[in-house]
């Protein structure tokens, strides 16, 4: 399988596909890159080269002790972009994995970069704060660490069969093999690792980093979000990018790459081919 090595000897899993112009998805917690295999698919069907890897910590990548913050994140991911020597790439980050391209951009800048995708993503700050009236309250997060460290297993069937994917919505169907998907990739996440991401996805301030988005920018987000409300998420991060595309799914949920997954590949394509028809 293939691996990068970070800085501190961390083992980062990717999966590479396809050929053309590269497109890089980063993963939401606390899952992996098989999250994205709909949209990765389709994208190396259509003639681009898709690579997802998985967030250190999950999935197949070394289950470290330290370094479960975003700025780490960002880190791991300059290293896979500068491994591969990937250049004019599409950056796409869905939930938390849309907090870990936000922090590239701001740590590392855009010279390796065409585009920017942020997907039901965690910007600009999800926690509530006094700079910050309208965030998710604290509570909210303390009793998703809660249920981490008491029944983790149990945490993770419950946000499956309910908010992640709108399945406790009336007239909502989602399949159980959606639902056991997402309980296997999260189970696959180490203890540590996903307990410290959820004050890393809730608490991190990406506010500086957006405003460093100099580079065509679209935000994706459905507006019946139960995990990152849409006026926390995706509509205060297109007021932040100047330019930004905004296209909001009408009643849709947070897991909108399982629920929506032939319309968020379309507006995926379409967006990439943008950048072809501009050079």
């Amino acid at each position: 399988m293939p691996f990068v090595t970070t800085s501190d000897g961390s083992q980062i899993f990717y999966k590479d596909w396809g050929a053309g112009r590269p497109v890089v998805l980063s993963h939401g917690w606390p899952l992996n890159s098989d999250s994205w295999e709909a949209q990765q698919l389709f994208l190396a069907n259509n003639g681009y080269r898709a690579i997802a890897h998985d967030r250190r910590g999950h999935g197949r990548s070394t289950q470290t002790w330290h370094g479960n913050e975003m700025d780490t994140y960002a880190d791991d991911l300059a290293a896979l972009i500068e491994h591969l020597d990937l250049l004019e790439v599409t950056l796409v980050g869905f939930s938390t994995g849309g907090g870990e391209i936000t922090r590239y951009i701001g740590r590392h800048g855009i010279s390796r970069v065409a585009q920017a995708v942020l997907v039901s993503a965690v910007p600009p700050l999800m926690v509530r704060r006094e700079d910050n009236p309208d965030g998710v309250p604290v509570e909210v997060f303390d009793g998703i660490r809660a249920g981490s460290t008491s029944d983790r297993s149990q945490l993770y069937k419950d946000l499956a069969d309910g908010p992640f994917f709108g399945n406790n919505r009336p007239g909502a169907d989602v399949s159980p093999g959606i639902r056991d998907a997402f309980w296997l990739q999260s189970m696959a996440a180490g203890h540590r690792n996903a307990y410290e991401s959820i004050a890393a996805f809730s608490a991190t301030d990406f506010r500086d980093d957006l405003a460093k988005f100099d580079l065509p920018t679209l935000v994706i987000h459905g507006d019946d979000d139960q995990v990152v409300p849409f006026e926390v998420g995706g509509k205060a991060s297109a007021a932040l990018v100047k330019g930004a595309e905004l296209i909001v799914y009408p009643g849709a949920p947070h897991g909108i790459t399982d629920t929506h997954k032939q319309q968020l590949g379309e507006d995926l394509l379409a967006f990439l081919n943008t950048y072809g028809a501009r050079s």
